[in-house]
């Protein structure tokens, strides 16, 4: 059987960690068992239990204070991850081998990690070997998201990963709890958003005739193919958190190849349902 990974990705401060946490609480109600694996070397804390942790193999910390290599915290972070890349048995004994796993992998917010450094796809084509279906589910803090011109910045982030790790992917405004009632209204035009009509609404303040036709094309090409789109996600909003989990599940398709498992004890309508049926049958 197939097992299930969300590669939960994006910019530092975007949420990676609560919407992890809060996804854990959201399965454990629905009765869903559900694994975290922490992939960020530099962590310091986290408010849920983890099957695997990065910091069990390397960390920043003692990276940064190696004075033969000599990095600062964003080279060393890389340093990490990519000793990481070089020893993937490590993530293969911690995982094991469960039928339908179902496994979050909370990723470092280095935004280069997703964008041009080979690191994550590495670790997208390994799970895919482990015969995971995996889905990125890339986040973005909804409060840096009210301007345009922030918004078809964290659109081309979105569309540089999904074009680098090459899966299926989800793109989250987090954070929407945080919003006050006015900025919950303005940022909903950013969910669906019609790339052309904010291009016009904002075309006074482009001053330079060049940019503003290079931002032209790129909110074209986003409209037009309908390439990326966002998800709200309220850690409080039940409902809202379950439409999340399932768009994410419809993606890797989870739940197609589960057993069919019948009930433990019928309880006393579906008795008389299957008494009356068994009556009109006899008729």
């Amino acid at each position: 059987m197939p097992r299930y990974a969300q590669l939960v990705i994006g910019p530092a401060g975007s949420g990676k960690s609560t919407y992890c946490s809060t996804m854990v609480q959201h399965s454990e109600s629905l009765n869903r068992s559900v694994q975290v694996v922490n992939l960020d070397p530099a962590a310091e804390h986290f408010d849920y239990p983890v099957m695997a942790d990065i910091r069990e193999l390397i960390q920043v910390d003692d990276v940064m204070e190696d004075d033969s290599l000599r990095f600062g915290p964003n080279g060393g972070l890389v340093f990490c991850m990519e000793y990481f890349a070089n020893n993937f048995d490590w993530l293969a004994e911690a995982l094991g081998h469960t039928d339908d796993d179902y496994i979050f992998f909370d990723c470092p917010g280095q935004i280069e990690l997703y964008t041009h450094l080979p690191v994550m796809k590495q670790l997208v084509d390994q799970l895919q070997q482990w015969e995971f279906r995996v889905c990125g589910v890339f986040l973005v803090d909804s409060q840096f998201m009210v301007e345009s011109f922030k918004f078809i910045s964290g659109v081309m982030a979105a569309l540089s990963a999904m074009i680098s790790l090459e899966i299926p992917q989800v793109n989250i405004m987090t954070k929407m709890d945080l919003l006050s009632p006015k900025a919950k209204k303005e940022i909903e035009k950013y969910l669906d958003p019609d790339m052309y009509s904010m291009m016009e609404d904002s075309s006074d303040s482009i001053k330079s005739k060049r940019f503003k036709k290079l931002t032209q094309a790129i909110c074209g090409i986003i409209d037009d193919y309908s390439m990326v789109r966002f998800l709200p996600f309220d850690r409080t909003d039940e409902e809202g958190i379950n439409i999340v989990l399932q768009h994410i599940d419809f993606s890797i398709q989870y739940g197609e190849d589960l057993e069919f498992k019948e009930p433990k004890d019928l309880d006393e309508e579906e008795l008389n349902y299957d008494e009356i049926f068994q009556g009109k049958s006899e008729c």
